[in-house]
């Protein structure tokens, strides 16, 4: 681990003039799960370390705010899994955020750095794509909503400029019934990183969400109006054609040492109708097998 300079603010307007100040040599740390790895084994090698959690802005809470449950941007995994609104909301949530890593580190890692890393398979950011979440950030122009299907642009790279930090993430409370999923594979059980994620949000109109990750650089969300996904009645060919559209575009790197292409593919079609019934019968209020 090389030096660098620790500088602990009390307040969002310091973090922001020290990020603003750094640039790309600055780094966050909140939950730090994921950067104490990066300093240690020297793939990051910032020349500031920003640790945000003193300030008060910050706060490490789970609100309903005009409509949205806002997670604050130092909540941990553990607590969402925990409170009550996220598991009646938002079930495909809970279930990706109670399988990042282990417990010990679902008990550091906040919500807001699993989108930060902008990992292609970050556990979270298929769930919260499909509940349409947006990103609160805030830097030295002032404070932005950036919808999460503009936040990611590419494996550790997002939309956020010089200066900004995310401060929160809300996700709008549904208006209507809706049932949801998440599914993953991995090469073992327990803390490893996912060869496929994938979540389901599926809407009493019949209109499905959609949203999957570690097949291209970014996760990405794609909708079917149709109603056929939706449709337990439809046959077994419209609804492989549904999803043959939907996933066209997943892309999965031939150098990942998780999986190859092909098995990555074929695994997210098995995945997606998985999950599609999953929500399904949560729609229908089903007791789940």
């Amino acid at each position: 681990m090389q030096p660098f300079i620790y500088a602990r603010p009390a307040t969002l307007a310091e973090a922001v003039a020290i990020l603003q100040e750094h640039g790309p040599d600055a780094r966050v740390l909140a939950g730090g799960t994921d950067l104490i790895i990066r300093l240690r084994d020297r793939s990051v090698r910032p020349t500031v370390v920003v640790d945000v959690k003193r300030i008060a802005e910050l706060d490490p809470a789970i609100v309903e705010v005009d409509g949205h449950l806002r997670i604050g941007a130092t909540t941990v995994m553990t607590d969402i899994v925990a409170d009550e609104r996220a598991r009646r909301h938002f079930p495909a949530l809970v279930e990706a955020a109670a399988v990042v890593g282990s417990v010990q580190i679902r008990n550091r890692a906040t919500l807001a750095g699993n989108l930060c890393n902008a990992s292609p398979a970050a556990d979270t950011a298929p769930a919260l794509l499909v509940y349409g979440a947006d990103v609160l950030a805030a830097g030295p122009s002032g404070t932005r909503r950036i919808p999460l299907t503009e936040f990611f642009v590419r494996s550790g790279q997002t939309t956020l400029a010089r200066g900004e930090l995310v401060t929160a993430i809300e996700l709008p409370l549904p208006d209507r019934p809706t049932g949801s999923a998440h599914v993953r594979r991995t090469r073992r059980r327990g803390h490893d990183l996912a060869s496929v994620t994938l979540a389901v949000a599926i809407d009493d109109t019949g209109r499905t969400r959609l949203a999957y990750g570690s097949v291209g650089p970014r996760p990405v969300l794609v909708v079917d109006d149709s109603g056929v996904l939706a449709n337990r009645q439809a046959a077994d060919a419209d609804r492989t054609a549904v999803l043959e559209r939907l996933l066209v575009d997943a892309s999965p790197s031939p150098r990942s040492m998780r999986a190859g292409p092909e098995y990555r593919l074929a695994m997210l079609r098995v995945l997606a109708v998985r999950a599609v019934r999953t929500a399904l019968d949560r729609l229908a209020g089903e007791p789940e097998s």
